[in-house]
């Protein structure tokens, strides 16, 4: 399976890892970690290093409870730096957003693929990445950002949410988005209880669509710290890990991080396990 990033293309027959890069002050792990551009630049570099094969960039926190920012904002803190890590790094740069005027600021600048967690359901944006012509992934999300952990509910969360991604996959192509550019996410963390969450990494397998790489994003998330006894974000690498390993073994395609290097070096481990042999990463 190949996926097309803007003139690059990604292997995707081996998992391979998203580096998470968030220019905000307010995400729940590295919120204002980066909004420094050098910082962000840096780390940015040392996630090519340490074996990434995309970096998703982000200006807009989603985490639960989070406030909007104004497409201004979000075009301030992604599109600089967008246009530089295309003159400075050779791996892909993904978007992290549901505005279409920032996806195609983004797209401008370089950005070759858009992780929408709205699953391109705002106005325009749709109609935007059809006329881009470039990858995107399409998340599941029960609500919003501000409301979606306020009890979520579901009567079999697998098949609900696999019905969800399937009814976007036909509305994207309907719009004119050929199947090769499409990503499908289960949405770990968005609108689930850490019940739904594990029945859902379980159950990967049923949601995969023919064609589709699957993107799961587990690094850090509450469930992962409630399984753990409670521990901070900042000591969730090893469950992070743990998951992330579990999602390739069962089919994810993409596994996006916040650490890079040990998640790179569990999945070659994960990869080999999962194909009978042994596979070189990108790194």
């Amino acid at each position: 399976m190949q996926l097309k990033l803007g003139k690059q293309i990604l292997d995707l027959v081996q998992p391979q890892v998203m580096g998470v890069l968030n220019r905000t002050p307010d995400s729940f792990s590295d919120g204002g970690a980066f909004m420094d551009f050098d910082a962000a630049l840096r780390r940015a570099r040392d996630m090519e290093r340490e074996g990434a094969a995309i970096i998703d960039i982000g200006g807009e926190s989603t985490r639960p409870g989070a406030e909007a920012v104004s497409a201004q904002e979000e075009l301030d803190r992604v599109v600089p730096l967008i246009e530089r890590l295309r003159r400075e790094i050779d791996i892909p740069v993904s978007v992290d957003t549901s505005k279409p005027e920032v996806m195609r600021a983004a797209v401008a600048a370089g950005a070759g693929m858009i992780n929408d967690v709205y699953a391109l359901r705002q106005p325009g944006a749709l109609e935007t990445v059809a006329e881009l012509g470039v990858s995107v992934v399409l998340m599941h999300m029960q609500g919003e950002p501000r409301s979606m952990q306020n009890n979520p509910h579901y009567r079999n969360v697998v098949a609900e949410v696999g019905q969800f991604l399937s009814e976007r996959v036909r509305h994207c192509e309907a719009a004119g988005i050929p199947r090769e550019r499409l990503l499908i996410d289960p949405g770990f963390g968005f609108g689930k209880t850490l019940e739904h969450n594990l029945e859902l990494l379980r159950s990967l397998r049923e949601l995969a669509d023919p064609g589709l790489p699957l993107v799961v994003g587990l690094s850090r998330k509450s469930s992962i710290g409630k399984l753990l006894g409670g521990v901070p974000a900042d000591g969730r690498l090893y469950g992070s890990i743990a998951a992330a390993v579990v999602a390739v073994i069962n089919g994810a395609s993409i596994v996006r991080t916040h650490d890079v290097k040990p998640t790179v070096e569990a999945l070659k481990v994960a990869a080999a396990v999962r194909a009978g042999g042994c596979y070189n990463f990108r790194a």
